[in-house]
């Protein structure tokens, strides 16, 4: 009674998934993506203990809090030899205050921070604090070590 087109073969039918097979995948491939952040992971804790400015020295342990601030102030280190330091750069003690006075962007409200090493002569620290203090800059601080007991 019904005729079929086919010479009696049935043709089948391909049938569709409900997700629509022939559109495009919206998988995301995240692999790439987690090797390249465990590699930048990696390179950071390398390089974070190297980005720290200063002269290695052992400061004296207070149980003072520490200051807090919105910007990186001027360091000035005294080491154990008596040497003076701006940032990581030695310089000569009649050196000390021009070389503030052209650093400052604050002029003489420019934050300053005073690293004296543990063994270091007290005389040699208290003598760039009055220098500096003497120039007139007022916001001044001594850096020390928290104790932790």
């Amino acid at each position: 009674m019904g005729a079929s087109l086919g010479g009696g073969k049935a043709i089948p039918r391909r049938r569709r998934s409900r997700r629509g097979g022939s559109g495009p995948m919206s998988e995301i491939n995240v692999t790439p993506l987690v090797d390249v952040m465990l590699v930048l992971l990696i390179v950071f804790m390398v390089t974070a203990p190297m980005l720290t400015v200063g002269i290695p020295m052992e400061l004296p342990k207070t149980e003072a809090k520490a200051l807090g601030g919105e910007k990186e102030p001027l360091t000035i280190s005294v080491t154990s030899e008596g040497k003076i330091y701006i940032q990581d750069k030695e310089i000569a003690m009649d050196e000390l205050v021009p070389k503030l006075k052209a650093i400052s962007n604050n002029g003489y409200n420019e934050r300053i921070y005073i690293r004296g090493d543990q063994e270091s002569r007290h005389g040699k620290v208290s003598e760039v604090l009055g220098k500096i203090s003497s120039a007139g800059f007022t916001r001044l601080a001594i850096v020390t070590d928290s104790s932790s007991q």
